[in-house]
């Protein structure tokens, strides 16, 4: 059987071709990777590199970021560009269907498998698969992908053992190394995945790309939605810049798709954003607790940080109370009175656009 493992002991093989093929910002922002500051080039000119070898890649950032974006970029820009580009969610593989998700089965393998049916890995043959959201994985999923990333062999269920030629990207919005020193992840599969690391930046940290951004997304859903061409009041070009986006790029993409659908005329003030800011502001915790009783105050700020908490969990699941309740280790119905208390929608956390940058 070929060694085949992707560990420290890889030997990363670079494509001079693709190496000597470098993107272009045109072709990025194809790929709708579109940016100019600093620390976004530096990830792009990374990526750049990392498209160019055939290894394991782990992508890094909040959410938001456009680690899936980058994903594609890192495919598309690569030697299996014409081979398939699979993604999944690991959070939505159910604990009991593990193996047959990733690996596949043969038919009859286990009651109500009346045919066979390709597994992920079988799907992205030649190509990539890319794993979001991969802190997200159960313990069982963890040990089936940590064996199949040691030599690329995998086993359908209840057929026989097969070699994959597939790629690899897992990404995740958490911080792993955190995550191994609480015992939610294996080390050994990090180091695994860890090959070819790529950090992706906040918005916040990106400067003027906020406006650039805005622009691409205003012309792309007037468009989309035949719209009158749209600009941006001058007063709320403030605006996008002094706010902090805790969902960064989604978040903007959002904001703008909603202004172009709700707002009459040729331009918009981003009235939405700052009804976003002034929640933001009544929801944080007072400043001062002088005039307050102690358990008044100390209410005030659990309430605050509930809210908190269970808004960025929605968000990070997009409104998936089941997955939410097992990320955050609380009973269903639980977590549900906490969403039900604060008068949060799960189905306003629904996002099926792209993870945009």
């Amino acid at each position: 059987m070929a060694d085949r493992a992707q560990g420290a002991s890889t030997e990363v093989v670079s494509r001079t071709s693709d190496r000597d093929r470098a993107a272009s910002p045109a072709e990025f922002a194809r790929l709708n990777l579109v940016g100019q500051s600093a620390p976004f080039l530096e990830s792009l000119q990374r990526l750049r590199k990392i498209a160019s070898c055939d290894a394991t890649v782990l992508i890094e950032g909040e959410t938001g970021t456009g680690k899936e974006l980058a994903a594609r970029a890192i495919h598309y820009l690569g030697e299996r560009r014409n081979a398939p580009f699979i993604p999944i969610n690991c959070g939505a593989i159910p604990e009991n269907l593990v193996e047959s998700e990733l690996f596949g089965h043969a038919r009859g393998a286990f009651t109500d498998a009346r045919e066979a049916r390709q597994g992920v890995i079988a799907q992205a043959e030649g190509g990539t698969l890319f794993l979001d959201e991969i802190e997200a994985m159960t313990p069982r999923a963890q040990i089936a992908l940590l064996r199949f990333l040691h030599d690329h062999e995998y086993r359908p269920v209840g057929g026989a053992q097969r070699a994959a030629n597939v790629r690899v990207i897992g990404a995740s919005n958490a911080d792993l190394v955190t995550c191994v020193e609480r015992g939610t992840f294996r080390q050994d599969l990090l180091f695994r995945l860890n090959v070819l690391p790529l950090t992706l930046p906040p918005l916040r940290a990106r400067g003027d790309d906020v406006l650039l951004l805005a622009e691409s997304f205003l012309r792309r859903f007037c468009q989309q939605y035949q719209k009158p061409a749209k600009s941006v009041d001058p007063d709320a070009i403030a605006q996008l810049r002094a706010y902090s986006w805790p969902g960064n790029v989604r978040e903007l993409e959002n904001l703008i798709q909603r202004e172009v659908l709700l707002t009459e005329g040729p331009a918009f003030d981003l009235g939405s954003l700052r009804a976003v800011e002034s929640d933001a502001v009544a929801s944080s915790p007072p400043t001062s607790f002088m005039g307050k009783r102690f358990q008044e105050a100390k209410a005030s700020v659990i309430a605050s940080f509930e809210k908190a908490y269970v808004t960025e969990l929605l968000s990070r699941t997009r409104g998936n109370i089941s997955e939410a309740a097992r990320l955050c280790g609380k009973e269903r119905s639980r977590l549900g009175k906490l969403v039900k208390k604060y008068g949060l929608e799960p189905s306003l956390f629904h996002d099926a656009s792209s993870d945009g940058c």
